[in-house]
């Protein structure tokens, strides 16, 4: 009887994660949701980093995140530590697409809702939000959705420029479009999001740029798979 009890003290009681059951439980469901959040990632979220990787990380984010919070809500003093701890932190890995950074702020949100007994709360909003990011992805799709992000890199010398490297998609027969473009002093890097016909298309796309660059480098992450 004493589990269903807890059970319901989470979501009715927000000092129930104060206790030991109560703080498992929220543990658990912090990684549930993780997963849940994780999933709508890979399903729909734009990145053109690997999402599945990525989103492998929301569930330890969001689970730690209810960690902390459940420790120092109640300790003026651990508060004031964890912001001296947290100040010393450095990332070292850029975060180049703002949907990653907001998928990120979700699991982070998980956590806090959690740690802060706000159990229904943090239900009741993810769904919410999942439900109008699905909305999204069906309202911008349509059924000739690119197939394949490609990123090119070009070294010096005879570094390539975005309208050289789309010139090059459009003799393949490719449809595309620029997402992303640095540059360098000695490299140029371009993300395009493309639609390959066949398999044979890339690879005459990759022989007209080596001949334009023969250290030229071109990377294929495929997201739905080629036609035959």
């Amino acid at each position: 009887m004493q589990l269903p009890a807890s059970i319901r003290e989470l979501f009715l009681n927000p000092a129930a994660n104060a206790s030991l059951p109560g703080f498992a439980l929220s543990l658990c469901l912090a990684a549930v949701l993780g997963m849940f959040l994780g999933q709508a990632y890979v399903h729909f979220g734009q990145s053109l980093s690997n999402r599945r990787l990525f989103a492998r990380n929301f569930v330890l984010l969001a689970v730690t995140t209810t960690l902390i919070i459940s420790i120092v809500k109640s300790s003026l003093a651990l508060s004031l530590g964890l912001v001296g701890a947290l100040s010393i932190v450095r990332f070292r890995a850029a975060i180049k697409e703002p949907e990653e950074l907001a998928f990120l702020f979700l699991a982070i949100s998980i956590g806090l809702g959690l740690g802060a007994g706000q159990a229904l709360v943090t239900i009741v909003a993810l769904v919410i939000i999942l439900g109008l990011i699905a909305l999204r992805s069906l309202v911008r799709r349509t059924p000739d959705q690119p197939n394949f992000f490609l990123t090119v890199t070009s070294s010096s010398p005879a570094k390539l420029g975005p309208q050289q490297i789309l010139g090059a998609l459009a003799k393949a027969g490719a449809r595309a479009r620029l997402k992303r473009f640095d540059e360098g002093p000695d490299r140029i890097e371009a993300a395009f999001v493309v639609d390959f016909q066949d398999a044979s298309r890339l690879e005459s796309f990759a022989a007209q740029l080596r001949n334009l660059n023969p250290q030229v480098q071109v990377s294929c992450l495929d997201d739905r798979g080629l036609a035959a």
